[in-house]
């Protein structure tokens, strides 16, 4: 197993604050062996002084220092990266272009597995966050009470983000605890409120713990399909919150699956396809000026920045985009080929779901049932309303629901 690990071109060996003098055996044997070694400031300058062999620093973009690293192919290159590499770390991004066959990676033990164990945490029970070069908006999807939270810092900064965050959402009683250098003889653990913290004198490489406590009458948002109506912002295009819940069941999600939300209106349908699961992605295609924007807005708001936007009318606006798992159409069933097209590019297995809403939407998904199959189903919602001083049941309009999967031909 040992001759498996060290015959390869590249490592990739997880180093904590200890340095080099907390390597395992192997992992020392790798860098020792190393011709060229790759890191950080901070990782390059725990090796020795007279250390000479060929160093590369990461540059930004990333992608310059990869192709430089890939340049060394047949030689034997170190990367010293921080903790675990596959836990958010360079080792997932060198692997989208280099095979795993030809890497050894060794992990030391993650910011996340040291907090835990300074905190006596569940790691199976916390919800983990990096905030390392992400959208700080990924955070509001994850805020909700008596959640374990973990995130990754991007720099002294963050911690008071984060607590500004808590606090606008109503959970400034939250408890926070930072951090600093786990493992190292600098290690510094700093605790607080989130309505109150002002600490600012910070290491720049720390880990945020909080434990989430909501005030009286916050509004917090369920992962469940069907968020309340009032939480978009919308000009009327919004599916409703019952439709919206049915609509998702159909599309049935599963982590890592990819949704074109056709006609998306305020985006409702790709924004919670996408907090059923952190790896959920969606494509939002809209034309609208007034609502790309409410797109924007609502998925900041509801923890989902990272639903790509396509401003443009389908079909023309499909063109080049990623294979989707599966598909809903909101809007512009009757537009001609924007079925075609959305039925050709969908992957084998995939589900669509058109909901139809006027007389000539209606007409369009009979006749596509007919002659791709698929399930109707016929949705019609009442909600109570006042009428005077008394209670009464007024009528949404009715919607077909088209549900068809793409089976082998």
């Amino acid at each position: 197993m040992q001759n498996q690990l060290i015959n390869k071109w590249l490592s990739v060996v997880g180093i904590g604050e200890d340095g080099l003098e907390g390597l395992s055996a192997i992992a020392k044997l790798l860098v020792d062996r190393a011709k060229v070694i790759v890191g950080g400031d901070r990782h390059l300058n725990m090796l020795p002084a007279g250390d000479l062999r060929e160093k590369i620093v990461w540059n930004s973009p990333i992608e310059s220092s990869i192709q430089e690293i890939i340049s060394h192919k047949g030689e034997q290159v170190c990367v010293l990266a921080s903790g675990d590499p596959m836990c958010y770390g360079i080792g997932v991004t060198l692997l989208r272009q280099i095979d795993i066959g030809e890497m050894t990676i060794i992990p030391a033990p993650s910011a996340f597995s040291l907090a835990c164990a300074r905190l006596g945490w569940s790691l199976t029970e916390v919800e983990m966050v990096s905030l390392c070069g992400r959208d700080p908006a990924i955070f509001n999807g994850v805020i909700y009470p008596g959640a374990k939270l973990l995130i990754l810092s991007a720099g002294n900064h963050t911690p008071k983000m984060v607590a500004d965050m808590l606090t606008q959402k109503g959970f400034g009683s939250s408890q926070m605890t930072v951090l600093e250098r786990m493992g190292g003889v600098n290690e510094r653990t700093i605790e607080g409120i989130a309505g109150s913290w002002t600490q600012t004198d910070l290491a720049n490489l720390n880990t945020i713990a909080i434990s989430c406590s909501s005030e009286p009458n916050t509004q917090f948002f369920s992962r469940f399909a069907g968020l309340p109506d009032s939480a978009y912002h919308h000009d009327g295009q919004l599916t409703k919150r019952e439709v919206r819940a049915i609509t998702l069941s159909a599309l049935a999600p599963l982590p890592g699956q990819l949704l074109w939300d056709v006609g998306a209106g305020c985006g409702s349908i790709g924004i919670e396809w996408m907090r059923s699961h952190s790896r959920c992605v969606a494509i939002a295609i809209e034309h609208h000026p007034t609502r790309l924007q409410y797109i924007a807005d609502n998925a900041t708001a509801l923890g989902t920045p990272n639903l790509k936007i396509v401003a443009g009318k389908a079909p023309t606006a499909l063109a080049n985009l990623p294979q989707p798992d599966a598909i809903f159409i909101g809007g512009g069933l009757t537009a001609p080929e924007v079925f075609t097209t959305c039925w050709q590019n969908l992957k084998i297995g995939g589900r669509l779901v058109a909901n139809a809403v006027t007389v000539e939407s209606e007409q369009m998904v009979f006749q596509l049932q007919h002659q791709f199959g698929g399930e109707l189903t016929r949705i019609a919602i009442q909600r109570a309303e006042s009428i005077g001083k008394f209670l009464g049941w007024k009528a949404m309009a009715g919607i077909t629901q088209w549900v068809v999967v793409k089976n082998p031909e």
